[in-house]
């Protein structure tokens, strides 16, 4: 832990200015909202929070890359280290921009391909969760009232609470009956989306949650909290790390399982 405490200390920091600036634009009257060249939609809290972020980071850690997911990456102002902070400002902006309270800021360290500190806060939760690798995983409103989270212990898939985004891209990557196949085989199932089914998840509030397609941006905080939590997350092809471009977490005790119905041998 002494080796990432200042990074995870400084992801709080950093939180607590995100969670300042989004607050204040949520639900406000004159939230200015556009569409990105990708049709996917872009607040001006988006922006600022990202903004405030970067600017602490390039004075607090200029030895750092950062890639954010409205800015891009922006290469280390000093040296050329292999440490890179990822940061999705808003991670569900359209639950944002409807007043729909499930988004939050998404913070993550990454050394090389690996991701070792992440932080998700949703202020308007009131609730916040965070890890470091070799640290273990914590929720709460803040550090000050924090306890440790770990995954379920359920072993079947028919004893499972699944969770998932949304059917749409199951449909357009030609998965759409697997994963409707895994949906009626568990005990339960709930498209609670974005960032907080991972979250549901490493607290063993539910079992499974799964995406077909994601940016670095989208995966990189949720993996180690996951992972800290006692659960294993990997891609379709059943490879751990952010680099797949899609997510498959679960306590671990149903990974193999899991990946079998989507189709995918386990590699974990």
């Amino acid at each position: 832990m002494a080796r990432y405490a200042d990074d995870l200390s400084l992801a709080h920091v950093l939180a607590d200015a995100a969670d300042s600036i989004s607050m204040a634009r949520f639900r406000a009257h004159d939230l200015h909202v556009e569409s990105k060249p990708d049709l996917t939609p872009v607040s001006d809290a988006d922006q600022a929070v990202e903004r405030a972020i970067r600017a602490t980071l390039a004075r607090t850690r200029p030895r750092d890359g950062v890639l954010g997911e409205e800015y891009g990456t922006v290469a280390p102002a000093a040296g050329t280290g292999t440490r890179q902070w990822v940061v999705d400002p808003i991670d569900g902006t359209k639950n944002f921009i409807r007043g729909v309270p499930i988004w939050g800021t998404l913070i993550a360290l990454m050394e090389g391909d690996q991701p070792v500190v992440g932080l998700v806060s949703a202020p308007a939760l009131g609730r916040r969760w965070w890890a470091a690798t070799g640290h273990g995983a914590y929720a709460g409103r803040h550090t000050t009232a924090a306890t440790p989270i770990k995954v379920s212990g359920v072993r079947r898939l028919a004893d499972a609470s699944v969770c998932y985004s949304s059917l749409d891209g199951w449909a357009e990557n030609g998965r759409l009956p697997a994963m409707l196949d895994l949906i009626q085989g568990g005990w339960r199932s709930r498209a609670f989306g974005d960032f907080y089914g991972y979250m549901l998840v490493a607290e063993g509030a539910v079992d499974i949650m799964v995406e077909p397609e994601l940016s670095l941006w989208d995966l990189a905080a949720l993996i180690p909290i996951v992972t800290e939590a006692g659960g294993t997350f990997t891609d379709l092809a059943g490879r751990p790390g952010p680099a797949g471009g899609s997510a498959v977490a679960s306590n671990g005790l149903l990974h193999e399982d899991l990946l079998r119905r989507l189709g995918r041998p386990a590699q974990v």
